[in-house]
């Protein structure tokens, strides 16, 4: 039932960078097939080839390739038991407020994960349920001064896995967010002379994929997972809001039917 096992099925997008390299080097450790997804490349084919896993080109800002995409996993391999949405890009504004870039981040790292998973769903469901794992950053839960739309984008991820995970758990599907900190990966490049100066660690990518891993494994749906060097995945404690009162000074609960579904 989507779990992970030898035999089992996982789409990576974003697969050929960092992040899905590492992932599809343990994921295909546990005999796990995995499709990489990303832009056409031959680069990204050799990628794909030199770690035993399967490619197919996809830009996941188009809304039918996704489920193109995923349609041709499910009929090549069966089934589709995980799908890490993992594709991303950093902003790189000018000016006060450079919202063509803001648009261009937003575009792929958020609107790219509701594509994704609104593709996987059906096969996720056909597969007797699954798990649905989301890159987001820390971005998302504090965020980067001078990226407003990285930050809008992972914030948004967070709370589109937080908002649907109830209702996709009754189906049972798990989808939860992984939320590194600053990872060696090509995102940093631009700082990546400034870490070295200040001796500021970074994580690995396998640092990184450790916890994508064990998000399929035992991830708890909703669940948004801290990855800082040294520590591990760490689930992420939410701050609540203040509850409205009553006349009478009592916490007023919430109306049953904005209660999300069990």
């Amino acid at each position: 039932m989507g779990s992970l096992a030898p035999g089992a099925v996982a789409l990576v997008t974003g697969g050929t960078g960092g992040f899905g390299r590492a992932l599809a080097a343990r994921l295909r450790a546990r005999e796990v097939t995995v499709v990489l997804a990303d832009l056409e490349s031959q680069e990204a084919r050799a990628t794909a080839t030199g770690l035993g896993a399967h490619f197919v080109p996809l830009d996941v800002t188009d809304r039918a390739a996704n489920r193109a995409v995923v349609e041709a996993v499910e009929a090549e391999h069966g089934r589709l038991d995980a799908a890490y949405l993992n594709a991303g890009i950093a902003g790189r504004p000018e000016g006060l407020l450079d919202v063509d870039d803001f648009l261009r981040v937003v575009d792929i790292d958020l609107l790219g994960v509701v594509y994704g998973a609104e593709a996987a769903l059906p096969s996720l469901g056909r597969a007797g349920g699954g798990a649905i794992v989301v890159t987001a950053s820390l971005a998302g839960l504090a965020p980067m001064p001078g990226d407003p739309g990285y930050s809008v984008a992972k914030a948004g991820a967070v709370a589109f896995v937080r908002s649907t995970a109830a209702r996709l758990a009754r189906e049972g599907i798990t989808i939860t967010a992984i939320c590194p900190g600053f990872a060696d990966t090509a995102i940093i490049d631009p700082l990546r002379e400034h870490f070295d100066a200040a001796g500021f660690p970074v994580l690995t990518a396998d640092e990184v994929a450790a916890a994508m891993e064990a998000a399929w494994t035992s991830g708890e749906p909703g669940a948004a997972y801290v990855v800082q060097p040294g520590t591990g995945p760490l689930p992420y404690r939410f701050p609540g809001v203040p509850s409205a009162r009553t006349a009478t000074g009592e916490t007023a609960p919430l109306p049953p039917a904005l209660l999300p579904p069990i």
